[in-house]
């Protein structure tokens, strides 16, 4: 039995139900209202990170997105999701990497510098410290720290910038060796991609 713990909004969690979607699987569903539902210690003890998603299978915890995505991608393998060609698959890695190293980073900068913002901007700086301060990831409370109160042209803001330049010119390098980002066919790089890429146009910065 499969079991997915997710939030609707959340970039991570879309890449889970994509991933889930194209094996055909069927699961069960607990949508999280991620302003703290992820926080109810009940979770916490599923994913210490207090993040979605996370998956459970026949009883055991799996957390991260991309360990999920390659974790069914293994034990359903049918269709498969990773490349058969060596180059393919390093390339495929090379796309999730980058969405878990810096993609996601500069995409909580975007959200709260934007659509995320009101929120926690019409807090008082100690209401505001507070909130940020209960998230085990303290690194994420960093980001959405810089987009609400600094901003795009942020320091983070301007990295966050980078770093989806960087993304959309791997995208359109990518275009020259098949149809899909790691070759001929779909893979889990074009899952791991695919939300970010929907969440610029939500944010109308797909013009940057």
């Amino acid at each position: 039995m499969l079991e997915l713990y997710h939030g609707f909004t959340s970039v991570c969690a879309q890449k889970a139900r994509l991933t889930l979607a194209e094996k055909g699987l069927e699961w069960e569903s607990h949508v999280m209202a991620l302003n703290g539902d992820q926080l109810d210690p009940a979770y916490l003890k599923l994913n210490p990170n207090g993040v979605v998603p996370t998956l459970i299978h026949d009883g055991n915890v799996i957390v991260e997105s991309t360990v999920i995505m390659h974790y069914l991608d293994d034990t359903f393998p049918t269709p498969p999701l990773m490349p058969r060609h060596p180059l393919d698959r390093a390339r495929a890695h090379m796309f999730t990497k980058l969405m878990d190293e810096y993609i996601h980073a500069a995409c909580i900068v975007f959200t709260f510098a934007t659509a995320n913002r009101g929120p926690l901007a019409s807090l008082s700086k100690e209401q505001r410290d507070a909130q940020l301060a209960r998230a085990p990831l303290q690194r994420h409370s960093e980001y959405k720290r810089a987009g609400v109160e600094e901003g795009l042209n942020s320091p983070m803001g301007k990295e966050a910038t980078k770093s989806f330049e960087k993304l959309l010119k791997w995208i359109q390098e990518s275009s020259g060796r098949g149809p899909w980002l790691a070759g001929p066919d779909f893979s889990l790089a074009d899952i791991a991609a695919t939300p970010y890429i929907v969440r610029l146009e939500m944010l109308k910065l797909s013009r940057m």
